[in-house]
């Protein structure tokens, strides 16, 4: 995968912490699967909604089926990260999440320390059956990815009420 930090509208700052690292101060693989996490919070919650409320509410819920990470550079204990976070494109039950993880000093031609590409699929936490993403997920992605604007969380009514708040009169409450 090849991209550079211009590739990317949502970023998000992280600072190496000790217990991600191995000894030699160099951040170990499993630590690259909880920024990718982080990632998909951070760019959700951009979009104004919380994954984990949404899933706990019952609207949607998803799971990594395949995630890719490729390693190009050394993050070291205590550097500031740049986790740069993009949804390219959204099937009919699933979604792809592009991450890269870039220093955080530098500039939009930079190329990232590392790439990660995960493939969620929504599905039903009590049947194990897929589910379809919702159309306002897929409406707030596109329009964020294509013209870098967030969407007012009121022209989604049922995703309003899954991310715990109340819609009247056209405002979440």
């Amino acid at each position: 995968m090849t991209m550079q930090r211009s590739d990317f509208r949502f970023g998000f700052p992280v600072r190496v912490r000790w217990q991600e690292c191995d000894a030699q101060g160099i951040a170990f693989n499993g630590s690259y699967l909880g920024w990718l996490e982080v990632a998909q919070a951070e760019y959700f919650r951009n979009l104004g909604f919380s994954i984990y409320r949404i899933a706990a509410a019952g609207y949607f819920d998803s799971a990594v089926v395949k995630a890719t990470i490729e390693y190009k550079a050394p993050v070291r204990v205590d550097q500031m990260l740049d986790l740069r976070a993009r949804i390219p494109r959204i099937g009919n039950t699933s979604l792809t999440l592009e991450a890269g993880i870039f220093p955080e000093a530098g500039g939009p031609d930079d190329a990232p320390m590392t790439t990660i590409e995960a493939i969620y699929v929504g599905y039903h936490a009590d049947t194990g059956h897929t589910r379809r993403v919702p159309d306002a997920i897929r409406a707030l992605v596109e329009r964020w990815e294509h013209a870098g604007e967030v969407r007012p969380l009121a022209d989604f009514p049922e995703l309003a009420a899954a991310q715990g708040g109340r819609v009247d009169d056209g405002v979440t409450l």
